[in-house]
């Protein structure tokens, strides 16, 4: 199973950008997928996170953020608007087999981690 990240960039405050996570090796409708990002000097917080009609978002991302999965073709996107300065960091997918362990690594985050990560994007929200 590998995960792709992309469509990272520089962006100006309230703009938007849209990551894309490529996954191959399993089918999003067998397994969790989410966003998680880390700032410089800070830890790993998830983002949100998607498996079939489920969605989990992080209160600071909540009406900003959208997760949405292509099925055919095997992606999940993050749709980010009104982004913010303190939205700038590095952006990772992660998978998992269990939506529980999903979920509570993304509200968690550290002492937890899932099956599967990709490599990041960084995205820059400039103020």
């Amino acid at each position: 199973v590998q995960l792709q990240a992309s469509g990272g960039g520089l962006v100006q405050a309230g703009g938007s950008l849209r990551l894309s996570c490529e996954v191959t090796g399993v089918r999003l409708y067998n397994v969790a997928v989410g966003w998680f990002r880390q700032a410089p000097g800070k830890e790993r917080e998830g983002v949100s996170c998607l498996s079939d009609s489920s969605r989990w978002y992080a209160k600071s991302v909540k009406g900003r953020f959208t997760i949405s999965s292509d099925n055919v073709n095997n992606i999940v996107y993050l749709q980010m608007d009104e982004l913010k300065p303190e939205d700038t960091a590095v952006y990772y997918c992660g998978a998992d087999s269990s939506w529980p362990n999903m979920v509570v690594t993304a509200r968690e985050g550290k002492n937890h981690d899932l099956d599967y990560w990709g490599k990041g994007t960084l995205v820059t929200v400039s103020s």
